[in-house]
């Protein structure tokens, strides 16, 4: 959802930044670099260690070279599969960070609240890959698998804002259920991919017995 209404407009503040990049010699794939980079310092440098606000705060200056990169890419006219394929194993690497920060924060902790958010921080984690995994393995495989109620940047941006508030006080109970139900909302994406895939491979394989069929009974005429 937010990748679809938000993209325009965060290309059109973003432009000027990567003009700028470009005119002083930086590369589409270094900004891919050290925007992750910089994703995975403020999430496990300062989650763990309970800084929500200030590590949300380091995450989000340096998330937004994931759409600068790709600014840049087009207006270079440097877009290729290498850089496609860059940003988007970077992405993952990234999100994991993230996810990654909070399970550390709560998995050494006693109480069972914290047991459970370190559950929920796992899966959202590991659902999170497969999400990406299911849509780009279709993909491989000459199919699409785009649907869903929980694509990456929904994900990203419910976990940041939510965490940058627990840092400025809000209740951690609202983690909680966010957690929850980006694990859920994950799940159910998971689920609706390969739901679309299978029908894809099902339509597939009739169409090519369809056509096996056809050749079949024109060799015997």
């Amino acid at each position: 959802m937010l990748n679809r209404f938000a993209r325009a407009l965060f290309t059109r503040l973003l432009t000027p930044v990567a003009r700028a990049l470009l005119r002083w010699g930086v590369s589409p794939d270094v900004v891919t670099l050290v925007g992750t980079l910089g994703v995975c310092v403020g999430a496990l440098a300062f989650y763990p260690r309970h800084q929500f606000f200030a590590g949300t705060m380091v995450i989000t200056a340096f998330v937004f070279s994931d759409t600068v990169d790709g600014i840049m890419a087009r207006m270079s006219h440097r877009s290729c599969s290498w850089g496609a394929f860059l940003d988007s194993t970077l992405d993952r690497v990234g999100d994991a960070a993230v996810f990654g920060g909070l399970v550390l924060c709560y998995a050494g902790r006693d109480s069972g609240r914290d047991q459970v958010m370190a559950a929920l921080a796992l899966t959202c984690l590991v659902l999170g890959s497969v999400v990406s995994y299911a849509r780009a393995r279709a993909e491989g495989l000459g199919m699409t698998a785009s649907v869903g109620i929980a694509e990456r940047a929904d994900r990203l941006v419910a976990v940041l804002v939510t965490t940058g508030l627990v840092g400025l006080g809000l209740p951690e109970v609202f983690l909680l259920v966010v957690l929850a139900l980006l694990a859920a909302a994950s799940l159910v994406t998971v689920v609706q991919r390969m739901l679309t895939v299978r029908t894809q491979a099902l339509a597939q394989g009739n169409a090519g017995r369809a056509a096996a069929t056809i050749r079949s009974e024109g060799a015997d005429a």
